[in-house]
């Protein structure tokens, strides 16, 4: 495939020495002709191990070349690729200047040549930014139509070892809507061995953002378990050794899927021990002191989700923390119902597991001592909560769930906690767009 690749920074130069070395022509560009004479040379312009030889190996095999000129690289390839820089501003904001000069240039360049093109960013922007940017960018360059295809295709290159991250990705993610376009991608990186994700445009501006966040998420985590342990005369180092080994929980899927507020009795009360610790080791950890004020605002978020809808006839499927069980101790759905109260709600709950004639021990004595006004709201069936409900709140995915939205009319709106973890029915889908 004859590739271009515009930005000879650090991820255009890493993704052109790549690429041509798998046997594409690629051709790269950049407005610092400094940049552009060393690549011509064979030499890098960043210092990154291994990318010096590899570009001096594809410039002399002649797979390989460099300019200044974005009109010449588009009439001699057939797919861009944009690495241009995004840098960040004091306040956060994204400098996208670059991206827009870029994809007015590449737009000016198809206006003098038929046929397909397609156009690749890889660098990193925010939700939203190629709607936003670079396809009116594109168009605005342009004197006419464009036979164009637009996608998205985040990189996941570590400093360090970036030749490396580019041929064994976790994935390789094609943002867009165009079939041609993921097409294209596929046949690009048909030498990766990795999943090829297709997924929409956002969703890959997304992915980029999401997965560093968790890594720096991580890393901060890993670091005031290092104090905590310092300050408990702990080895750090081997907890996390033997934390690290659970894969069916710790280092796994479990947990990472948005829905709604943690409870139960071990996730707050160990979290809160922990703390308590801490502050009796003089230590403030800010990470962990800050999940459940986080927890408690998804609550907080809830009601208000509830209460903007306007209908106060609500009916609340799931009271458990989770499903599955009839444990209410510390239950966000507990805190949630509480709320919707005293605000004056007219509430309704269903949850099978929770059935007060079958509630012994531990459980039995919190709901007689702490939430007795709660057992009254409780419905039999899902017939009574429909019956009763003008708002449908999601709590819990689960087969109770699912079969409360299938058996729920028109007249039905929706607050899905889940977000999305729950399968809605047609006709209640259409009663929320109403």
């Amino acid at each position: 495939m004859r590739v271009s690749v515009f930005g000879l920074g650090y991820v255009g130069c890493v993704t052109a020495g790549c690429l041509a070395r798998a046997g594409h022509q690629v051709v790269g560009v950049d407005l610092s002709q400094d940049k552009v004479a060393m690549v011509q040379a064979g030499r890098s312009p960043i210092v990154e191990p291994g990318l010096g030889e590899l570009l001096a190996e594809v410039v002399a095999a002649g797979r390989l070349s460099a300019t200044a000129s974005g009109a010449e690289a588009v009439a001699r390839t057939e797919l861009a690729l944009i690495c241009v820089g995004t840098p960040g501003r004091p306040n956060g904001e994204l400098d996208v200047a670059a991206l827009e000069h870029v994809g007015g240039e590449i737009g000016a360049a198809l206006s003098r040549r038929s046929g397909p093109f397609t156009v690749v960013l890889r660098s990193s922007v925010l939700p939203g930014t190629t709607e936003r940017v670079l396809v009116p960018a594109l168009r605005r360059g342009a004197a006419g139509g464009l036979f164009l295809r637009v996608a998205v295709n985040p990189e996941f290159m570590r400093e360090g070892c970036a030749l490396r991250d580019f041929v064994n990705p976790p994935f390789v993610v094609a943002g867009c809507e165009d079939p041609e376009a993921a097409g294209a991608l596929r046949l690009l990186y048909d030498g990766i061995d990795a999943p090829f994700v297709q997924t929409t445009t956002r969703v890959a501006e997304t992915i980029k953002y999401v997965a560093n966040a968790f890594h720096a998420l991580k890393a901060c985590f890993a670091n005031e378990v290092g104090d905590l342990c310092a300050a408990f005369a702990v080895d750090a180092q081997e907890v996390m050794r033997i934390v690290l080994q659970d894969r069916k929980l710790n280092v796994s899927e479990a947990y990472l899927r948005p829905g709604f507020a943690f409870g139960g009795s071990c996730l707050p009360k160990d979290l809160r021990a922990l703390l308590y610790a801490a502050r009796a080791a003089d230590l403030a950890p800010p990470l962990l002191g800050a999940v459940l004020p986080s927890n408690e605002a998804q609550v907080r978020r809830a009601v208000q989700m509830v209460l903007e809808t306007r209908r106060r006839k609500v009916g609340v499927v799931g009271l458990a923390f989770k499903p599955g069980t009839d444990d209410l101790r510390e239950s966000p759905m507990v805190a949630l119902v509480e709320a919707l109260i005293g605000k004056g709600c007219d509430v309704r709950i269903l949850d099978r597991s929770v059935a007060i004639a079958r509630l012994v021990g531990a459980n039995r004595r919190y709901i007689e001592q702490e939430i007795p006004h709660i057992a009254s709201l409780m419905c039999q069936d899902l017939e009574a909560l429909l019956a009763h409900a003008e708002l449908l709140v999601i709590g819990n995915a689960g087969e109770e769930a699912a079969d409360v939205l299938a058996a729920a009319g028109p007249r039905h709106l929706l607050v899905d906690l889940t977000r999305g973890a729950v399968r809605r029915a047609p006709r209640l889908q259409a009663a929320e767009r109403a």
